[in-house]
């Protein structure tokens, strides 16, 4: 399995690729002004954190619209990552009215997908001031928080998802067990 991260300048893009890697899938780090026709090949991509707002500033994203659009295959954002694509896809940002930094409690909505297997309840690791307001049509939410309505998506069309924490940080519970879930949605799109 070939999965691309996404650098969108984000502090953790290394610790998403090194999660993968350690998961034992073929992964590398490419810049998010790579054309889509250099990552076509993969079984799927991520699209790391990054820009600290995208709400104000979508151009830090680089050809992730590009990706998004021409991607047929699955597709996880993680917090900036997350909120392009809710944009991208007619959503809305804006700033949260208590940015969260640290701990947070995520309660979950959908237990299958990212979230198969795993409690209700469990903390996560978030570092965002934006978050989404207005989901785009044809996306449910899957998991909140206190101080966050939209901590998770799924598009009901595509094989698309979005977390508005850090699976990847080691102070998230279940952070692995996320990224084994998303590596069995890829393995189930490419074996259907």
């Amino acid at each position: 399995m070939k999965i691309y991260v996404i650098d969108n300048g984000g502090q953790w893009t290394h610790r998403e690729w090194r999660v993968l890697r350690d998961l034992k899938v073929d992964t590398k780090i490419v810049p998010n002004t790579t054309p889509f026709e250099e990552i076509g090949d993969a079984d799927a991509i991520v699209l790391s954190g990054g820009a600290p707002s995208v709400a104000t500033d979508a151009s830090l994203m680089g050809n992730n619209g590009e990706y998004l659009d021409k991607a047929r295959f699955p597709i996880l954002g993680i917090c900036a990552g997350m909120q392009f694509l809710s944009e991208h896809f007619g959503g809305e940002l804006g700033p949260g009215e208590i940015p969260e930094f640290g701990k947070v409690e995520l309660k979950v909505l959908a237990h299958e997908d990212l979230f198969r297997d795993l409690p209700s309840e469990f903390n996560v690791w978030a570092s965002h001031n934006d978050e989404v307001k207005v989901m785009p049509k044809g996306f449910e939410i899957t998991a909140f928080s206190t101080s966050c309505k939209v901590e998770a998506v799924r598009s009901t069309t595509r094989p698309i998802y979005g977390v508005q924490f850090h699976p990847e940080v080691e102070h998230t519970e279940n952070g692995p067990k996320i990224f084994r879930n998303f590596l069995d949605i890829v393995s189930e799109y490419w074996h259907k």
